[in-house]
């Protein structure tokens, strides 16, 4: 499968395609959007212009499929690779999915998903995992009928900013 190449779904309306340079402003209006939806917006710090560098520059650290539905940009999934040492095989991890409100329900959401776990099946991957809040009871029941399992004995670590500098001077 290659970056130009359509990722047609059975719905005549709903075409899914990896992302290309010219659609990181409208890739990052639907970041800015899903955080809004998550009461995030305060932590969108980032840029279109960066986006493209990480997506399409020298070193590529992610990749995204484009949702459009009638022509419209109406969702996205965005995903990197990452590495299982216990089953030493890459995995996948889509850090967000999104689709507008107004669009859920009519499929989209379940497509780009299963696009993703295609990917990671015709990449050999050994798992495809990501995160969701804890109060998006609507997201948690839709991953639930997906397959996906809610890992609790997991926590998150993370660090950033002045924290992450600190600690990587020692």
């Amino acid at each position: 499968m290659t970056k130009g190449e359509l990722l047609m779904i059975a719905h005549s309306n709903l075409i899914l395609r990896f992302a290309e340079p010219d659609d990181c402003d409208t890739l990052f209006t639907l970041i800015k959007a899903l955080a809004e939806y998550e009461k995030l917006s305060h932590a969108v710090t980032g840029n279109s212009l960066a986006l493209k560098e990480h997506l399409f520059g020298s070193v590529k650290y992610v990749e995204a499929i484009l949702a459009e539905y009638t022509g419209q940009a109406v969702g996205f999934a965005l995903f990197f690779h990452n590495y299982s040492t216990f089953l030493t095989k890459p995995g996948i991890y889509l850090e967000d999915i999104f689709v507008l409100p107004e669009y859920r329900h009519q499929g989209i959401g379940k497509a780009l998903l299963t696009k993703v776990a295609q990917i990671a099946v015709e990449r050999n991957c050994g798992r495809l995992e990501w995160s969701v809040l804890d109060w998006n009871e609507p997201a948690i029941k839709f991953y639930r009928r997906m397959g996906a399992v809610i890992l609790d004995e997991w926590q998150i670590c993370r660090v950033t900013g002045e924290a992450l500098a600190d600690l990587g001077n020692g």
